[in-house]
């Protein structure tokens, strides 16, 4: 197994940048790498499925009869 390298707040932009008004034992959700600055991860990209040929619940039509 690879090792992991621990991150701190110390390598935080919010830190190293003195916006960090925080005092935790751990890095927060927010935490941003210094050397990427304030740009996020990345993302999954979202691929849509191809179209279904039935309905997986089809309701029935309306009916004009109570009208």
């Amino acid at each position: 197994m690879a090792k992991r390298k621990c991150v701190t707040c110390e390598d935080c932009y919010f830190k190293c940048n003195m916006l960090c008004a925080l005092d935790l034992a751990e890095p927060c959700p927010t935490f941003r790498h210094v050397d990427k600055g304030l740009r996020p991860e990345n993302q999954l990209t979202f691929v849509f499925r191809t179209e279904r040929t039935r309905s997986a619940y089809a309701f029935p039509p309306p009916s004009m009869a109570g009208r």
